[in-house]
């Protein structure tokens, strides 16, 4: 190819995280690992979903620090502002007014048959508001507004995707083509992170058992004390199998930070203990996740810098979700 020639339109990515406070290592190598890795290869749209984050009750102090938290902790990851738009949602007013548009094309028995809302409910009984049951409208906008050909998914997600692309249908067959119809973009790697002390479920920070979860920001002694104490079982044999879910566990999580396979992993632990084999998890953990504190402790006290960045980053988000937003009520009949 000529030198002059014009480089091809990269597809468009877009993903959101919480500012829920301590990401995990679950959320490192299931997710946010790929995200770096995305940048080189299509037009990334990230974001902090803090509006997402007031379903429950927040201390408001609190909720602040975990914004500011969770935007240096995702320049620290090395997602940089110059090949990715970053940003913070509710800077973007469009995510709220286009949220009730949408709303108005969002069924009542959809939304009610979300399991999000189910399984939340029944954790927070005591404050079941509007804002989780339309949850998945909100997210709606914040994906339909920047027009992604994909959003990465988990398994937990899914369901909030497929009811985007529904109103994006239902919406685009009354008015034309509006929004784009994201498809689910499933990375290439990506480790699923069980619990250190409860492998047959998901790794999470809500767990009431802090040893049962690793967060990006732990000190190495830390990191390592909980490898130590993960469980496993009584056979003493480094080997994936559905019957060893703490060994599998840990095989997965050190293959995905040193890159090598599990069969590697398994012949490179022929013969040694599980004292031996947890200790070079934690070990190769820490090494990966040493970086990312580091450049996160200076960022963090760059209060100018992280200003800076939210700013542009949210100016440059909304150049694309205005054009989005006016175009669709535009279409619905609004005068502009």
């Amino acid at each position: 190819m000529c030198e002059n020639a014009p480089v091809e339109n990269k597809k468009k990515v877009l993903s959101c995280i919480q500012p829920s406070g301590m990401l995990t290592l679950g959320n490192y190598l299931g997710a946010l690992k790929n995200w770096v890795a995305m940048e080189n290869e299509f037009d990334c749209t990230y974001a902090v979903a803090d509006l997402h984050a007031i379903t429950v009750r927040q201390e408001p102090a609190k909720l602040r620090a975990q914004i500011h938290s969770t935007f240096a902790l995702l320049l620290a990851l090395g997602l940089d502002p110059e090949k990715s738009t970053l940003f913070i949602q509710s800077h973007v007013p469009e995510h709220a007014a286009l949220s009730w548009l949408l709303s108005c094309y969002t069924q009542f028995g959809e939304l009610s048959r979300m399991t999000q809302f189910k399984d939340k409910s029944a954790k927070h009984a005591d404050n079941v508001n509007v804002g989780l049951f339309s949850y998945p409208t909100l997210m709606a906008a914040d994906i339909l507004l920047y027009k992604p050909d994909f959003v990465p998914v988990g398994a937990d997600q899914k369901q909030h995707l497929e009811i985007a692309r529904d109103i994006a249908v239902r919406f685009n067959n009354i008015y034309g083509d509006v929004f784009t119809v994201p498809e689910p973009y499933i990375p290439k790697t990506g480790a699923r992170v069980m619990s250190l002390q409860d492998p047959t479920k998901k790794m999470s920070k809500s767990d009431e058992n802090a040893n049962s979860w690793v967060a990006i920001l732990d000190d190495r002694d830390t990191i390592i004390r909980k490898f130590k104490r993960a469980v496993t079982d009584s056979e003493a044999c480094v080997r994936v199998s559905e019957t060893k879910p703490g060994i599998s566990n840990l095989i997965a999580i050190y293959s995905a930070v040193t890159g090598k396979s599990f069969e590697e992993v398994e012949r490179e632990f022929d013969g040694k203990g599980y004292g031996d084999f947890k200790l070079a998890v934690g070990e190769a953990v820490a090494d990966e996740l040493a970086p990312i504190k580091a450049e996160y402790d200076r960022i963090i006290t760059d209060k100018k810098l992280l200003e800076d960045l939210y700013k542009s980053g949210a100016e440059r988000a909304e150049r694309v979700a205005r054009k989005t937003y006016l175009k669709a009520m535009k279409k619905v009949g609004f005068v502009l």
